[in-house]
């Protein structure tokens, strides 16, 4: 993909701009940052407009730590095309790592109305809540998520012990012994299990 990717580097900006994002994805997906931050630059610089190019630049940003600078490639993004759910994404992450939860909230909640039955999408909402400690909203939102991925047993668990802290032991129990049976190695689900047990 490399390869072929680098024969287009020399077309028209706008042809070298799509090359130059792609290339700028599959060095950031091997963590090569250096090269992916080259090459988000090159086609950032080839298509101002190009809203994939300006996400790529704001993922080489954040992935070096500097959240508000990666939070304003996004926003650009956005300006450029507001259906570009990657940006969306992104930016609702970043304001999560910046702890401004009432912004990322927005930028999912935004993002769920285009993509209904995003589980990623649903999963950051549900971790929102539960950051702001509304447990009764972060249970719904994962038992809309388990609607999608019934087997996750992550999912289970996270409901199994979000019912636990409410005192709820019969749907702790539920959620629980559910992700027991899809991964029986998770060791705080067996001790929650065999607590219940004895109890």
């Amino acid at each position: 993909a490399l390869e072929t990717l680098k024969m287009f580097e020399k077309k028209d900006s706008r042809v070298k701009s799509a090359a130059a994002t792609n290339l700028s994805f599959l060095y950031y997906l091997e963590n090569e940052l250096a090269q992916a931050t080259n090459y988000a630059d090159l086609a950032v610089n080839s298509d101002r407009y190009n809203p994939a190019a300006l996400t790529n630049k704001g993922n080489t940003v954040f992935a070096n730590g500097d959240y508000e600078k990666a939070a304003e490639f996004y926003k650009e993004a956005l300006r450029n095309d507001s259906s570009c759910t990657e940006a969306l994404y992104n930016l609702g992450l970043t304001y999560k790592k910046l702890n401004r939860i009432d912004e990322a909230l927005d930028c999912f909640l935004k993002l769920h109305a285009i993509l209904r039955n995003s589980a990623q999408v649903l999963q950051q909402i549900a971790s929102i809540y539960e950051i702001m400690e509304d447990p009764t909203q972060a249970i719904e939102w994962l038992l809309q998520l388990i609607s999608i991925v019934p087997t996750d047993p992550h999912v289970l668990s996270k409901l199994g012990k979000l019912y636990d802290n409410e005192g709820d032991k019969s749907q702790a129990f539920h959620y629980y012994y559910e992700s027991y049976r899809y991964f029986p190695s998770n060791i705080e689900v067996i001790e929650w299990l065999g607590a219940y047990y004895i109890d």
